[in-house]
């Protein structure tokens, strides 16, 4: 998206579907009355619609109000903010309305997995995005025409999609900064004790030395080397060779600092990938099996069983939010 065209945008519209995250919802919304209160001009305006108005509760249990999205008129750009179960949320009537405001000419863009929305309605061929890093794999499996990156937001021509959390308000203060300049975009950061605001080539997840609690670059390299290696595992004889090490000092590595044997930590890589992938997509236990480097059905069931206590079938049917018993060794 041009400067000109990102300086222009004044009128936001957010649709939050079913179950949408509320701290990526109000961190979009509050970098907009920050900006009007510091300036004390009505720079941005914003209307949160649905298809057919009326309260929408968030994951939390809080609703927000809404108006019907026919009468919003034609905003600069229009947000769907997803949240939790987005395959269940996102309606054909959501959808239609999507493909209406792309028609119209309204830039489009998502927060938290509203990227699903987005990519199902066919609006985001050929564009580089944002998601989540929890839904990342499931979704480049069912949208392999969409490219998922790992930043914290993307803005790709006429597109602007966004990770969950906090990052929202990143963006946000990214994306006015065209039209109110850089020294108000920091004394807006300030006002919500915002140390340092990200751009986006910041990465979404926390640096492995943080989630593992090691700083260990060898156990580093054979950790990139599993995550990168799912569909098709790696043999402890091939990580040792690529990691430049004998198989015994692989295993002593892992010990000392995870606690668990190396097979034992990629077995539970896969299947954290599996359950995303069972949890937030369509895609059948075969296609899964496979995705997830399993030998068999059976082998992936009875794996899958063995690690959550229930089987795969069984999950898919359950109402759970994805990874909530993900085990707490993996980070």
């Amino acid at each position: 998206m041009s400067p000109d065209r990102t300086a222009s945008l004044s009128h936001f519209a957010f649709m939050p579907l079913p179950n949408f995250t509320m701290i990526a919802f109000t961190n979009a919304i509050e970098v907009l009355r920050m900006a009007n209160y510091l300036t004390g001009q009505p720079l941005y305006r914003w209307s949160i619609v649905s298809p057919d108005g009326g309260p929408v509760t968030a994951s939390n249990g809080l609703s927000v109000d809404t108006g019907p999205v026919d009468c919003v008129g034609q905003p600069d750009i229009v947000f769907v903010v997803g949240g939790i179960d987005v395959q269940r949320a996102t309606t054909n009537e959501h959808l239609s309305a999507l493909r209406r405001f792309a028609r119209t000419g309204s830039v489009l863009g998502s927060l938290c997995t509203g990227t699903y929305a987005l990519a199902r309605a066919g609006l985001l061929a050929g564009y580089a995005c944002a998601i989540h890093w929890e839904n990342m794999s499931a979704l480049k499996e069912e949208f392999p025409d969409t490219r998922f990156l790992k930043e914290l937001f993307v803005i790709d021509r006429d597109r602007v999609t966004c990770t969950g959390g906090v990052a929202p308000l990143d963006m946000m203060l990214n994306l006015i900064a065209a039209r109110v300049g850089t020294a108000r975009v920091t004394q807006i950061a300030e006002q919500f004790i915002v140390e340092h605001v990200r751009d986006t080539s910041a990465q979404q997840r926390m640096p492995l030395v943080a989630r593992l609690g090691s700083a260990n670059k060898s156990l580093f390299e054979v950790i990139s080397l599993m995550e990168n290696n799912i569909e098709e595992p790696l043999s402890r004889e091939e990580l040792a060779r690529l990691a430049g090490m004998s198989q015994r000092q692989l295993q002593r590595l892992f010990r000392e600092h995870l606690g668990m044997t190396p097979t034992h930590y990629y077995l539970t890589l896969r299947l954290r990938r599996a359950r995303e992938l069972l949890l937030q997509t369509d895609m059948s236990i075969m296609h899964i099996t496979m995705a997830c480097g399993f030998q068999s059905a059976c082998h992936f069931s009875k794996s899958y069983r063995d690690a959550f206590g229930t089987a795969p079938t069984r999950e898919r049917r359950k109402q759970v939010p994805p990874l909530s018993s993900v085990s707490a060794m993996v980070a």
